[in-house]
């Protein structure tokens, strides 16, 4: 051993070892400030000695060629460490989403906003100079810095680093074997990018990314029954509504072990109630909007006076979330389906090849509806024309498969009134009942009066606002979907319809390009940037019904069940990871990071923290059964598309 020793330059190793080893820690902990702004424990010791590890490699890669070699090799090393965390910092400043390999599907989104992705570039260049800071360190003092090839057994050292480290850290990973959303729990159990990036650090994140899309990995769905979704009919309540299920079979042969994790899942899942409301609606007329970037925040009775008669009457949803999962493609998936969306799962959603049979579309063409759908901007984005097909959607016009015959459609972004116009008269006068289904663009980013048409169009209307620029722009968006939904209900009023159709809207995502100072300045209370932001309001609203307000913690998944309920249609809730609002079951409301909110409290996933609502108590183990209830749902949705279940099941 002596003798090994002895052949090693201790102090050319230590120094080659701590180059990598505070350059990691460096531009970890930076991301970690700069994006989460919190440092736990747990995350320290994993950043830590993963970051000793790979320092320890590092030094191994760039230590066995000669010198002049690995003068070459170092420098690439870290450009492409600091292309790593930038690709990070600049996705998420942009989508407010984290990037992994399964996105890689979905690359058009930066393509088809190559304007917004240059300017997403531009506005994180500090970001990504500190990030590139390693290399460029290395570049000018790299003389001084003198990194020479190792003497022989230099690797033995290395390893014996990598040894030490990888055995402590695997000692602290097995101390969190049994709490949520641990190490353990991240390595073995969960798929969450963000909890990874968070808990793991940037870096590792990418590594466990890349093994589960070469290996393969599923969560483990355990059956949890949600007993609390049956209320027992009192003296006061003798009304028995029945349940929103079918006669279907859970037993269907199949070979596929994920397909039978789904059915034990369906075979234990009690489903929704039916209710005072089912029926409701029943053979009325239906205009379904999603609005993009849709918030609460942009809503007043002065600038916005439509929307805000909207939100203040009809159903009244004081705890509705949107969640924000990859942009528009997660927020829309979320709308059709009644599906919590998973990112690894929406590049098969958008080639339209999974059979539907409660596709939106599809339901109401079979009860004799006329159908329409239509979106202001490029028709095939992400193969909206795909998607909406097999939601039953055979007539969708978009921009440059029709609609620049009716609209102006070079303008960005495009305006939301003149789809309206442009586009009531298809079925304003049909015999039929009649669903339109849109997709609007006016509230996209960037919100700015220079490159913002429809922000630049209703300047005006703001310019008083104490905001800052982003903020004004951003409301003024707004005002062009008010005018839509103004123009929208005079035309059904002008045309005797308007009794006869109910409106939903509901947002595709939160505005995510507002900072969440900007966000809070148009706010009437004090928002986190994880789950809060997310608050907002649904629209779900008929001239002719008195106002119901719901107190029940809801999401953008239990639309469509709600809708089908309303609408009288038979349908099996069980299908379905979203909920019924107006049924008996359980308020849950989930975020992208898989933090929660239900009427007892919220949860902090990365902190692990939960905070009921005040005066509420909870049983002991009320946040590990909801934990459980959560991952199951987003676990069961993901089999469902991934292994077209439906058309398994039902066809």
């Amino acid at each position: 051993m002596r003798e090994v020793f002895n052949k090693i330059n201790l102090k050319n190793i230590l120094k080659r070892y701590l180059l990598f080893f505070v350059f990691l820690l460096f531009q970890e902990f930076f991301f970690k400030f700069v994006v989460f702004n919190e440092f736990e424990l747990e995350s320290i010791i994993n950043i830590v000695l993963l970051s000793s590890i790979l320092a320890a490699l590092l030094s191994i890669i760039t230590s066995v060629f000669n010198k002049k070699s690995n003068n070459v090799i170092t420098p690439i090393i870290l450009f492409l460490i600091g292309f790593l965390f930038n690709v990070q910092i600049v996705f998420y400043n942009t989508f407010k989403t984290f990037f992994s390999l399964t996105i890689l599907g979905l690359g058009d989104q930066l393509e088809s906003f190559m304007k917004e992705t240059f300017q997403a570039i531009i506005d994180n260049c500090i970001y990504i100079l500190v990030f590139f800071l390693p290399f460029i360190i290395y570049l000018i003092f790299r003389k001084k810095i003198n990194l020479s090839k190792n003497k022989r057994g230099s690797v033995f050292a290395y390893l014996v680093i990598i040894f030490m480290s990888l055995s402590i850290f695997t000692f602290h990973m097995m101390l969190t074997k049994g709490n949520e959303n641990s190490t353990y729990s991240l390595y073995f159990k969960v798929n969450s990018p963000s909890l990874n990036i968070n808990k793991l650090g940037v870096l590792n994140s990418y590594f466990v990314d890349l093994n589960r899309l070469v290996f393969g990995f599923e969560e483990d769905v355990e059956v949890i029954e949600e007993q609390e979704e049956i209320n027992e009919p009192t003296e006061v309540e003798e009304i028995v509504y029945g349940m929103n299920t079918l006669d279907i079979s859970f037993d269907k042969e199949t070979n596929n072990k994920e397909i039978k994790t789904i059915n034990t899942y369906m075979n234990n899942t009690l489903g929704s109630e039916k209710n005072q409301y089912t029926g409701m609606f029943k053979d009325y007329n239906l205009v379904y909007i999603v609005a993009e970037s849709f918030s609460e925040i942009g809503v007043s009775e002065e600038l916005t006076p439509t929307l805000y008669k909207l939100t203040h009457s009809g159903f009244i949803f004081n705890n509705y979330y949107t969640p924000n999962t990859l942009s528009t493609i997660g927020g829309e998936f979320q709308a059709l389906t009644g599906i919590y969306p998973d990112s690894s799962i929406l590049s098969k959603w958008r080639k339209g090849s999974n059979y539907f049979p409660y596709g939106l579309g599809k339901i109401y063409k079979d009860l004799g509806y006329s159908t329409f759908a239509y979106h202001n901007n490029w028709y095939g984005f992400q193969d909206r024309h795909k998607y909406l097909k097999s939601q039953g959607f055979t007539n969708y016009l978009g921009c440059y498969n029709g609609m620049e015959k009716r609209m102006n459609c070079k303008a960005w972004p495009q305006s939301d009134l003149e789809m309206m116009k442009a586009t009531m008269k298809d079925y304003i006068n049909s015999d039929n009942p009649f669903l339109a289904y849109y997709m609007t663009v006016s509230g996209h980013f960037s919100y700015n009066f220079s490159d913002n048409s429809m922000a630049n169009k209703n300047k005006k209307y703001v310019n008083n606002l104490n905001v800052s620029t982003a903020a004004k722009a951003y409301v003024a968006t707004q005002i062009e979907l008010d005018k839509a939904l103004e123009y929208l209900i005079t035309t059904l009023e002008e045309n005797n319809k308007l009794d006869s159709t109910v409106i939903v809207l509901l947002a595709d995502h939160y505005p995510y390009k507002l900072s969440i100072k900007d966000v809070n300045s148009l706010s009437s209370y004090n928002r986190d940037s994880v789950v809060e932001v997310n608050h907002n309001n649904l629209i779900l609203w008929n001239n002719n019904m008195d106002s119901v307000t719901i107190e029940k913690v809801c999401m953008s998944s239990d639309v469509i069940p709600t809708i089908y309920n309303l609408f009288g249609i038979e349908f099996d809730s069980r299908l379905f990871t979203g909920r019924d609002i107006l049924s008996t079951s359980d308020g849950l409301a989930i975020m992208s990071n898989r933090s929660w909110v239900t009427d007892k409290g919220t949860y902090f996933a990365n902190q692990t923290k939960f905070v009921p609502k005040e005066g509420v108590e909870v049983e002991d183990d009320y946040v590990s059964n909801i934990n459980g209830i959560v991952k199951n749902r987003l676990n069961i949705g993901k089999l469902i598309i991934k292994n077209d279940y439906y058309k398994y099941l039902l066809k």
